[in-house]
């Protein structure tokens, strides 16, 4: 959740006020907006608003914060609330059904923060979530009301007295090393939040300024740049124009690098890095080393705000700049600028999945997130074949980020907008991930369609790396469905499956086979035969240091342990495979290992430990929309547990356990499983 990363950039100062007016307010609403013009707090005390719902223990049960300033494509709105739930959906079901699904019952605080350009579309979402799910409560934030019944709005004004506008701006002057020193400092800084309108982001941009001028000079610049002539107060409130003046002062006090810059980085649609501001942001006058001084200055005037090495713009200053890089005549240089990026980004994830960079490449490629949304968009209207192959290139990365149902709407549109002459490589590995996704979501004869697509295309071309893929494709099939025989015999005929099986030579589609003939052969009953073979597949993965089929291979072996009966091999084994998935994630595979941990606990006699882990595992099948899915085998093995659980621990404190581990935090579940322990509280 993009609040849990960034946090609370500095201090927070007063709004005692404002508070008790939200906390009234949302104690006789199920839906509060707070408004008020750019700038004025809005977020800053939505987050406040959503830590304390945090800390009070037995209130909300989940917190959720949904960031919708990124969101350009409206009708991806419902499926960015669903990742600010934590749902990997793997069902053909729409966003907003498995939103409702999953929210139910629960007692839910969920914040839709900067609704503004999404009005119409989250004024739809908001009346169905608040109609199907009886104990949601939504706190919003917007420039303007929602208008949905029994809405409670709150509208957010400038810092209420002059004394809570000079204890910001002291603060904020002090952090950039400039403390108010006396009571002339004190007076004079009365006097410019006065003049500022005592708009929170004028004053943190004004005291930003301290680092270059005195108060004094500040204080005079203020009075020549905020006087508005009297026309602009009888069209405007003047609190906005009071704003917009604020903003663009600093703009006037930067360099012309600094606000070329300003411009540009305008343009990225969330959170940036130095990689993506230099290879987008720069060129012309901004030479690296030029992208970097100017950054840092612009961080320094608060323009832009910088956290552990990453960098966001506020919503204000991101407009301010687009408008006038609408006013350069640039905006579709940067686009395309930015697509170019972020398609190369995604070439090289897709080449270095299989390999020591995977590990980062999952975090990247989920950084990335909002800008591939942005890049993909573009090229679906400028060059669909790029797109198509965008959205290839990530596939398998947001299948375990839980975007499942984002990369087959992307991929359906891609292969319908893709002319003839692209049917080539990019049409045949496009084809294999659309059939990957109709696959995860059980739409089974669809996905066989598109396997058959995908055949065809590969052996046109000759491509072995592309049959192998398509020879997955297959297996995979075969396997969900119950047929490991067939599974076997699909990727048994592929040579590149016996033949290319060195280390060296490994690419991403043999060990992909390889991985479907582990299953196949636990599914037929050779277990002798998988064990070794997944125990050299674990091997060579982590010798490549390679985490997601490893961590599939410890899953096996897990499972081959259990049947063996060899019952602690099985929980270190199953323990292994969550240990890597806490570098990639992947809901679906987490919930089947905790599965086999589960059993394998109750079959080394610790019954609360399992039921834990059943309990786990029933929250990640729910995340992905299934009561239980994997291969069929498990079935019967997790039923003969859960019946052993609850005679011997008894119904009630079989459900207790279930119960507890469903409150608690994704991540703290895999990391407890990975190593054991007592279980997590929440």
């Amino acid at each position: 959740m993009a609040w849990m990363v960034w946090g609370e950039e500095n201090s927070f100062v007063g709004r005692s006020e404002e508070l008790g007016l939200i906390d009234a307010a949302m104690s006789g609403s199920r839906l509060v907006t707070l408004t008020g013009t750019g700038g004025v707090g809005k977020t800053r005390l939505a987050r406040r608003v959503a830590s304390a719902a945090l800390e009070e223990a037995g209130t909300e049960r989940h917190v959720a914060w949904a960031d919708l300033s990124p969101l350009l494509n409206t009708q991806l709105l419902a499926a960015t609330v669903a990742d600010a739930l934590d749902l990997a959906d793997h069902t053909p079901r729409l966003p907003v059904e498995a939103v409702c699904a999953w929210v139910g019952d629960r007692r839910t605080l969920l914040v839709l923060d900067s609704c503004e350009h999404l009005l119409t579309e989250c004024r739809s979402l908001v009346g169905r979530l608040l109609t199907a799910c009886p104990h949601l409560r939504i706190l919003a934030t917007s420039r303007q009301p929602l208008h949905v019944s029994k809405e409670a709005v709150v509208e957010i004004q400038a810092l209420a007295s002059v004394q809570e506008a000079v204890a910001l701006f002291a603060d904020r002057a002090a952090s950039a090393g400039r403390p108010l020193k006396d009571d002339g400092d004190q007076r004079m800084a009365a006097d410019l939040c006065d003049q500022l309108e005592r708009l929170p982001l004028a004053l943190e941009l004004a005291a930003a300024q301290l680092r270059s001028m005195s108060l004094a000079e500040l204080c005079a610049g203020a009075r020549s740049a905020v006087d508005l002539p009297p026309a602009v107060e009888h069209t405007t409130p003047r609190r906005h124009a009071a704003m917009r003046t604020a903003i663009g002062w600093s703009h006037e006090l930067c360099t012309p690098l600094e606000r070329l810059l300003w411009a540009r980085l305008s343009f990225l649609p969330a959170s940036f890095d130095g990689q993506t501001d230099g290879q987008v942001a720069g060129g012309g006058p901004l030479s690296p080393l030029r992208v970097q001084r100017t950054l840092a200055s612009l961080c320094d005037k608060s323009v832009v705000i910088e956290r552990h090495g990453t960098y966001r713009m506020l919503d204000a200053l991101r407009d301010y700049g687009r408008m006038w890089l609408t006013e350069l005549g640039a905006v579709r240089e940067m686009a395309h600028r930015h697509a170019e990026h972020v398609l190369a980004q995604t070439r090289q994830a897709h080449h270095e999945w299989f390999g020591p960079a995977q590990r980062g490449w999952y975090r990247r490629i989920d950084f990335l997130h909002a800008d591939i949304r942005m890049a993909a968009d573009y090229l679906l209207a400028t060059d669909p074949a790029a797109a198509l192959e965008m959205i290839s290139n990530v596939t398998f990365f947001w299948v375990c980020s839980g975007y499942l149902y984002e990369a087959r709407r992307y991929l359906e549109q891609a292969t319908a907008l893709a002319p003839e002459t692209t049917r080539d490589r990019i049409w045949s590995h496009g084809m294999w991930c659309l059939g990957l996704a109709l696959t995860l979501q059980g739409e089974h004869d669809a996905a066989q369609l598109r396997a058959a697509d995908c055949r065809r295309a590969a052996a046109a071309a000759l491509d072995v790396e592309d049959q192998g893929r398509a020879a997955y494709l297959d297996g995979l099939l075969h396997l969900l469905q119950g047929r490991p025989l067939a599974a076997a015999s699909v990727v048994e005929s592929k040579t590149l499956h016996s033949a290319v099986s060195r280390p060296g030579r490994l690419t991403a589609a043999t060990v992909l086979c390889r991985l479907v003939h582990v299953f196949a052969l636990t599914g037929c009953g050779q277990l002798e035969e998988a064990r070794h073979e997944a125990l050299d597949l674990r091997d060579v993965c982590q010798a490549s240091e390679e985490h997601w089929t490893r961590s599939y291979a410890e899953h096996q072996l897990a499972l081959i342990a259990l049947l063996e009966r060899r019952t602690q091999d099985a929980v270190l084994h199953a323990r292994a495979a969550l240990e890597g998935k806490q570098h990639i994630g992947d809901a679906f595979g987490i919930a089947m290992v905790m599965d086999v941990l589960a059993i394998a606990l109750a079959d080394s006699g610790e019954e609360p430990a399992a039921a834990y882990a059943l309990g786990a595992a029933a929250r990640f099948w729910e995340t992905v929309g299934h009561p239980q899915r994997g291969t069929p085998e498990m079935a019967s093995l997790r039923d003969e547990c859960e019946d052993r659980l609850v005679r011997s621990m008894g119904g009630r404190q079989y459900v207790e356990v279930l119960r507890r581990a469903a409150a608690c935090d994704g991540r703290k579940l895999v990391a407890w499983g990975a190593v054991g322990g007592p279980p997590p509280a929440g």
